[in-house]
């Protein structure tokens, strides 16, 4: 399936991302307003105590927090300065609801993708379909990937693609509403050169090894073995 952003006149419509990038508990909130939003709609705008258990929530989170009350609602101060989430007034409290849909322009999956990232972290497109379910259904790995190559295309894309880890077979992706993401070195990056010829380096285990040998044979000549 193909989804795209068009203005009336056929031209991409841009992102409108935040002029600063947003701290863990900033990204923890959006996370869970759109997790919940997805979830459990009957239950949504979110009441800011409602929105604190869902930051500390120990499932489906990486890592774990533990923020209060102050922390959430100077966090959604911050994001009411960016737009990125506005209150919700009336009845007995007041809500919360995010503005991600109209300001990043996403559609479910793209919606599902970045609440996951948020949520736990940089993964892998195997890692996003597997916990995507309760969310959204994605039929293969490649609409996963669809959906991150859309997020991550253009000057102001929203997640990127870091290098393989020794002994994964995917990527992972991660969102950049955080600042810079520190890459991990690639699967297949050399290790550092020594300098010494090979022939040098054998040699020279071949005699630690005559060594260790020597030694073993010593110690069991003296335990009468």
């Amino acid at each position: 399936m193909s989804y795209s952003v068009t203005t009336l006149d056929g031209e991409r419509k841009p992102r409108r991302l935040p002029a600063r990038a947003l701290d863990a508990v900033e990204i923890r909130v959006l996370g869970c307003l759109m997790e919940k939003q997805l979830s459990t709609p009957e239950y949504y705008p979110l009441t800011i105590n409602a929105l604190i258990a869902a930051c500390n929530q120990k499932s489906n989170r990486e890592p774990v927090m533990e923020v209060g009350e102050s922390e959430v609602q100077r966090a959604l101060d911050r994001l009411q300065d960016e737009k990125l989430v506005w209150k919700v007034l009336g009845g007995r409290a007041t809500r919360w609801d995010h503005n991600l849909d109209a300001t990043w322009h996403l559609d479910r999956p793209a919606k599902v993708v970045m609440t996951l990232l948020f949520l736990r972290g940089p993964q892998t497109g195997g890692e996003l379909r597997g916990r995507s379910d309760r969310l959204h259904s994605f039929e293969t790995i490649d609409d996963v990937e669809a959906t991150l190559q859309r997020l991550g295309h253009g000057d102001d894309a929203i997640v990127r693609e870091q290098p393989r880890r020794p002994g994964q077979k995917e990527a992972r992706w991660a969102h950049l509403l955080g600042g810079a993401v520190a890459e991990e070195p690639a699967m297949d990056e050399a290790p550092a050169s020594t300098g010494e010829p090979l022939s040098v380096r054998v040699q020279r285990l071949e005699a630690q090894v005559a060594t260790l040998t020597s030694e073993l044979h010593e110690l069991k000549t003296k335990l009468g073995e």
